[in-house]
C-alpha cells in the first residue's frame, strides 16, 4: 500500500470511488461538490495505491482563523474496505496535521453512516444535524481527542 499526493489525472477514478460507495454512504447530489473540491479547494489530497490501483482517498485542509485542521472527502472502495487501509490514511493525515504549527485541533465532518469508524481513530462526537449534506445524510461534526 502507497500514499501519495493526487494528480488531476485521477479526478475520473476517483468520481468513480465515488460512485461506488453512492447511495450509502454519499447522496448523489454530493458528487458535484466532489469536483468542486478536486478543482478548486483542495489543499492537500492523497491517493492510496497498491498494485498500481486506487483504492482510496482523503484530503487535508486547514481553517486558519480557527487553527483547525479537517480530514476531508474520505472514500475507500467497496471491495476494500474493513482491510485497514482507511484506518491507515486518516492516522497519516493526523500525523500530517499535528506536524503544522498553526493547528490546534484536528476534526472531522461525516455522516451517521461512518462516524462510529471515525470513533475507533479517535474521534469524538461534538455535534450531530439531521439532513445536513443531503434527506437522511446527517452531518457528525467530529474532534480528534487521540488514538484509543
Amino acid at each position: 500500500m502507497h500514499i501519495r499526493n493526487y494528480h488531476p489525472d485521477d479526478k475520473a477514478t476517483l468520481l468513480l470511488l465515488f460512485d461506488l460507495n453512492c447511495p450509502q454512504y454519499f447522496a448523489p447530489e454530493e458528487k458535484s461538490d466532489l469536483q468542486t473540491y478536486l478543482d478548486t479547494e483542495s489543499e492537500d489530497y492523497f491517493v492510496v495505491e497498491c498494485d498500481n490501483k486506487v483504492l482510496a482517498c482523503g484530503g487535508i485542509n486547514i481553517q486558519k482563523d480557527k487553527n483547525k485542521g479537517v480530514l476531508s472527502w474520505d472514500i475507500i472502495h467497496p471491495d476494500y474496505q474493513k482491510r485497514g487501509i482507511g484506518k491507515t490514511l486518516v492516522a497519516f493525515r493526523v500525523e500530517r496535521l499535528k506536524k503544522i504549527h498553526l493547528v490546534e485541533e484536528i476534526g472531522v465532518r461525516t455522516s451517521q453512516f461512518t462516524y462510529q469508524f471515525y470513533e475507533k481513530c479517535g474521534f469524538e462526537l461534538k455535534e450531530a444535524v439531521n439532513d445536513y449534506w443531503s434527506p437522511g445524510y446527517d452531518l457528525y461534526d467530529m474532534k480528534y481527542i487521540g488514538a484509543r
